[in-house]
């Protein structure tokens, strides 16, 4: 396996995602942006002529009329990947699908399609869904407990990975000669009998020439960290800090070797959002500029989302942030009670917390070109992150940062020049995981010693 490089993934968000209240005004973004296939398959198209590993789809199945403009209004993930695969020919294709509320057999299919359309290059970002209301929309009162999440989660994986494996890669001699389609003995079905899922199987479709789609993950929680580690080949992340960053990989890649894992074919993958201008003061003052025109209702909406959509624009926002009790633990709790935490040991009143959710947001990387590549260049060889996903919405930001900082980083050899593969895992230097059925049977002959 050739000497890895930094990763590039591009987070396609249209008219744009919290905290981008305003985004949609430029001129460059359609307002019909989110559900028009040729801007992402431009998009797409964009980050694929600059290398990138992959284009990531983020997704959520329930809205308020306070959810980010994005949010409102958008395609499903693999409905869109798959119109991607066929206008691009090396760069990876990662749509999320949760596991709360999908059954294991039709994400296997679904996904395994996309791998095959797109000859290896699909990838799956599991998340346990945080939005609580989601329950509703799939026939539930409540939305599942995190003990449930995580656990639905694990054995989900599981299930999908296992009737991933449902043919060995010679199952389909397509012999005309001899007549010969199909070897039976290379078709296993599944019969997985568990806690939370009871799938026959087998998959009615092949491996791809990747062997699996590559599992991303997303989850801050303690489960969502232990799941991580034991089933994710790359952790979708935010740190705000470079000792967060290092703190975060560090753990992830104990809790994978305790699990008997190589904790290197872990992959650190957070998501960043890049300030670029010709002069750091240039996009500092444009970084100003961004804040200044974020919309405070908005945020105090959105505020409410870790907590369920909690209201809070009912209290006042000059008075100590409310006690809200456990609200928020059957959404996005672990969010939620960093928030409560932090306005608890600041003292800080519900304004003063909206702005420092804000304020937070703010980017590490902001400057210009070369001052942004001496950045990521200084968090990535100090093991802060393994690769970057980057925000697009307008196409002329992101051509800044495709012209403007991935030649420097190229010339240093942080980022590779070409593609050094055809599939996803390939790319990302990931191993093909062999087919058990495959294995087993060749430790059984002797063939695989």
């Amino acid at each position: 396996m050739t000497r890895r490089t930094l990763k590039l993934g591009a987070v396609l968000l249209g008219v744009g995602g919290p905290g981008q209240h305003s985004t949609w005004l430029d001129p460059e973004i359609p307002g019909d942006a989110s559900v028009d296939i040729r801007w992402y398959i431009a998009r797409a198209r964009e980050a694929e002529a600059a290398r990138f590993d992959h284009v990531f789809i983020v997704d959520s199945q329930f809205i308020t009329p306070d959810s980010p403009n994005h949010y409102l209004n958008r395609l499903e993930p693999l409905t869109l990947l798959s119109a991607v695969a066929v206008h691009t020919s090396r760069i990876g294709l990662v749509g999320t699908l949760t596991t709360s509320y999908n059954d294991p057999f039709n994400v296997a299919r679904r996904l395994a399609s996309l791998d095959v359309i797109s000859g290896g290059r699909a990838g799956w970002n599991v998340v346990a869904t945080g939005d609580g209301g989601t329950a509703g929309n799939y026939g539930r009162a409540e939305h599942y407990d995190y003990a449930t999440r995580y656990g639905r989660a694990l054995e989900h994986v599981r299930v999908v990975r296992g009737l991933w494996d449902s043919y060995e890669d010679d199952a389909f001699p397509r012999d005309k000669e001899r007549g010969v389609f199909f070897d039976p003995s290379r078709q296993h079905a599944l019969n997985h009998v568990g806690e939370h899922f009871s799938v026959v199987g087998p998959l009615n479709i092949q491996r791809s020439p990747q062997g699996q789609p590559v599992i991303f993950q997303a989850g801050d929680s303690e489960e969502g960290r232990d799941l991580g580690a034991g089933i994710a080949d790359a952790i979708f992340t935010h740190a705000q800090t470079i000792e967060q960053g290092q703190a975060f990989a560090r753990d992830i890649r104990a809790r994978a070797a305790a699990k008997g894992r190589d904790p290197e074919n872990v992959l650190i993958v957070p998501g960043i959002s890049l300030v670029l201008a010709d002069t750091d003061e240039e996009a500092r003052e444009k970084e100003r500029s961004l804040r200044s025109g974020k919309d405070f209702h908005r945020a105090l909406k959105e505020l409410g989302r870790p907590f369920g959509w909690h209201d809070f624009s009912q209290y006042d926002l000059d008075a100590p942030f409310p006690e809200v009790g456990d609200i928020g633990d059957r959404s996005f709790r672990t969010q939620a009670e960093r928030i409560k935490k932090l306005a608890r040991d600041n003292g800080f009143t519900l304004r003063q917390t909206v702005r420092h959710v804000l304020d937070s947001r703010r980017s590490p990387f902001v400057g210009s070109p070369r001052t942004v590549a001496d950045e990521i260049q200084r968090w990535y060889e100090a093991g802060a992150f393994d690769g970057i996903n980057v925000t697009v919405n307008a196409p002329s930001e992101f051509a800044r940062f495709t012209e403007g900082v991935l030649p420097i980083l190229r010339e240093r050899g942080v980022v590779r020049s070409e593609y050094e593969a055809t599939t996803l895992r390939g790319n990302l230097g990931l191993p093909i995981p062999e087919n058990v059925h495959t294995a087993a049977r060749l430790t059984a002959t002797g063939a695989g010693r």
